[in-house]
This record gives structure tokens, C-alpha cells and sequence, in this order.
């Protein structure tokens, strides 16, 4: 049985192993970088980590974002990023766990909306966030990524 609770520093292992199935061309990171990464993401208090914990295994996660805004009376709207399950924990409904507890922390911080953004090709991960009432059609979607930007001269690249 998953228990479905929020992420942790003691996750970091856990959540570093579900990233490189989620990500698997990012650079790695060193110990020291992922620890204090870490830590700055979890005292940040419009910032959620949830995880799915199967027999002391992190076997999904997301990340949820609420941000604060002037607009719809005040009301802050989330986002929610980086949903994945290990492959050998698929076909659980932990991804649906993970999302609908992270839709409940964004009600329940009063978000006017929750947005998330999918790769285009997923459609099992479409078929999901459809049937936990996410909408394709509503608003659409742009993404720049920083070796994008027309004129960036950006030394990363």
C-alpha cells in the first residue's frame, strides 16, 4: 500500500532516481548541490514536493508551485511540475495520488487554477491529468527554454 505524504530531505535519493527516469539527459548533480537544492526547494513555503512511498521505496512524485498574484481577487494559482512514477511502480495510480493530493494542497491554499504542462507525445500521461479534470483547449501553452531565447548569449549553451 502507498502511503502518500510530503517529500522530505531524507527523499533525496529516492527523488534523484525518479528524476533521472523523468530527465534523463540532465546533468548530474553533485551530492552537495542536490542536498542544499533540496533543502532551499522544501523551506520554501509556496513550494510542495508530494511522493508516493511504496514498502519505504519513493516511487512518484510532483511538484506543486503557488504563486501569488493581483488577478481573480488575489487568488494565487498553482502549477504543477515534474509528475513521475519509477517504471516498476506504473500502472498503480500513483501519479493520480500524487496530482490529486497536490490538487487538494493547491484547493485548500485557495489557487483560483492549477495549471501543468505535458511533452507532447505522452498520451497516457494526457489520459491521466483528463480524467483528474485537467482541460487541453482552455489556455494554450508556450515554453522557453534559456538556450531558446532569440539572443540570449548564454554560456551554458
Amino acid at each position: 500500500m502507498a502511503v502518500i505524504r510530503l517529500g522530505t530531505e531524507q527523499d533525496l535519493a529516492g527523488l534523484l532516481s525518479l528524476y533521472r527516469e523523468l530527465r534523463p539527459h540532465d546533468p548530474p548533480l553533485s551530492p552537495e548541490v542536490a542536498f542544499e537544492t533540496l533543502r532551499a526547494l522544501l523551506a520554501r513555503p509556496d513550494v510542495r514536493l508530494i511522493v508516493a512511498e511504496v514498502d519505504g521505496e519513493l516511487a512518484a512524485t510532483c511538484q506543486l508551485g503557488v504563486i501569488p498574484t493581483l488577478t481573480n481577487g488575489g487568488r494565487p494559482f498553482g502549477v504543477i511540475e515534474h509528475v513521475i512514477t519509477a517504471t516498476r511502480f506504473q500502472r498503480q495510480g500513483l501519479s493520480q495520488q500524487v496530482v490529486e493530493q497536490a490538487l487538494t494542497i493547491a484547493w485548500e491554499r485557495a489557487c483560483y487554477k492549477v495549471m501543468l504542462l505535458s511533452g507532447e507525445g505522452r498520451e497516457a500521461a494526457h489520459r491521466l491529468y483528463e480524467k483528474l479534470g485537467f482541460q487541453a483547449g482552455i489556455e494554450k501553452g508556450f515554453v522557453i527554454k534559456r538556450g531558446d531565447a532569440i539572443g540570449t548569449n548564454d554560456p551554458l549553451r
